[in-house]
């Protein structure tokens, strides 16, 4: 049976001692001048700024600012967004909407595992590689999750410290065939503006 082509973005599962994911995250910077909604799983990337002015109660300076992170090699992640500030203009909205000053909440911690979907299908010689992310979709206005996968055709899975992700393991699920595409993995950021990436075995 086909897997289901729903991506996700990634989505945080545990830490990697095993430890449960518990919903911890930092609140992040957008602001108005940034013309690119942020969607749930959408992985981000510190600009070097913060908030210039108080903003809902958050002093000068007390959030940084963050942006998309780019797909591909060598473009370092600092997390994923697991949720956005409320939109007052429309409440039901969970995605940070474009050029609208505002704040998004990032799992940004080193040690936690995601899972993704991929593009493609996973060979078993794949685990422990590290591999890219690709933009295949568009994030999702219903749904408000993020339309990122893993790149396993256009950039496939190399031992290229650079890479953006690590692959730990295939999702064992009944509704997961690894073999064919739309594989669901389990990855850890690598190239993290908060850690150094390693080389893939």
């Amino acid at each position: 049976m086909a897997n289901v082509d729903s991506p996700f973005g990634l989505k945080p599962i545990r830490h990697r001692n095993g430890a449960p994911y518990n919903g911890a995250a930092n609140p992040y910077y957008v602001p108005s001048t940034y013309d690119t909604s942020l969607f749930v799983g959408e992985a981000v990337t510190k600009t070097g700024t913060a908030n210039t002015a108080v903003f809902e109660g958050n002093g000068i300076g007390t959030l940084p600012e963050v942006n998309k992170t780019a797909a591909g090699d060598g473009n370092a992640i600092t997390g994923v967004v697991v949720a956005a500030g409320v939109n007052r203009d429309s409440l039901y909205v969970a995605k940070h909407v474009n050029s609208t000053e505002g704040i998004v909440w990032v799992c940004d911690d080193p040690d936690v595992i995601f899972e993704i979907q991929a593009d493609g299908a996973i060979p078993a010689t794949s685990i422990g590689l590290n591999a890219v992310l690709i933009d295949t979709h568009a994030g999702s206005t219903f749904t408000h999750l993020a339309g990122t996968e893993l790149d396993t055709t256009s950039d496939a899975p190399d031992t290229d410290a650079s890479n953006q992700l690590t692959i730990q393991r295939a999702v064992n699920r009944t509704d997961n065939d690894t073999t064919i595409t739309h594989a669901k993995v389990e990855v850890k950021i690598n190239n993290h503006t908060e850690s150094a990436g390693i080389i893939g075995i």
